[in-house]
């Protein structure tokens, strides 16, 4: 099965390709002829991801999906939250994001933080959300060269390693993407039989 992926990124193409399996062939936007910036102009982080799936579909006429993602720190009151991907800059300027994540810390004893995704899938002309959660901490340093975005800061709880520590195997098998990708192949395999 053919399915556009609502991303240029390739650590996430390689990260859900994984989680999905054989069976399932990833296209993206640019291999459609969307060359543009997909808007993500909502609220919530669902909103974000139905935009972006919704945007994909009128465009391409294919089955697509699209996540979104927010990191959600107790102590900051959920933020940075629909903000992640430019907490600190317009861009996804990774190093930014984490450093001024830092100093917003700096002092804070409370470092709980949760990672959360939200997957909209635009099957045969219906919508689906499938959510994937991880709990956590923010540690006072980065750890790992792995991964990308806030991994070096976020230890998931009952872990040693940071998601920046990890290997793609083992973060994808703890991460809120790859449960949230576990939902999505979940519903595929039990709709394409």
């Amino acid at each position: 099965m053919e399915l556009v992926f609502a991303t240029n990124n390739t650590h996430k193409l390689t990260e859900v390709g994984a989680v999905l399996g054989p069976g399932y062939r990833l296209v993206t936007p640019r291999d459609c002829g969307v060359t543009e910036e997909i808007p993500e102009t909502q609220p919530t982080i669902e909103g974000n991801a139905l935009q972006k799936a919704r945007y994909l579909y009128e465009r391409t006429g294919r089955d697509c999906f699209a996540d979104d993602t927010g990191l959600e720190v107790e102590a900051l009151g959920g933020a940075p939250g629909v903000h992640s991907a430019r907490y600190a800059t317009d861009g996804h300027d990774f190093a930014a994001n984490n450093r001024l994540l830092l100093k917003n810390l700096e002092g804070q004893a409370n470092r709980r933080a949760r990672f959360r995704t939200v997957i909209a899938l635009i099957v045969r002309g219906e919508e689906h959300l499938f959510e994937g959660v991880v709990e956590g901490r923010i540690v006072e340093a980065p750890r790992g060269t792995e991964g990308f975005g806030y991994d070096p800061l976020f230890l998931p709880d009952g872990h040693d390693k940071t998601f920046a520590e990890m290997d793609a195997g083992e973060k994808n098998f703890v991460s809120h993407r790859g449960r949230a990708v576990r939902r999505l192949a979940e519903y595929l395999h039990s709709t394409n039989k």
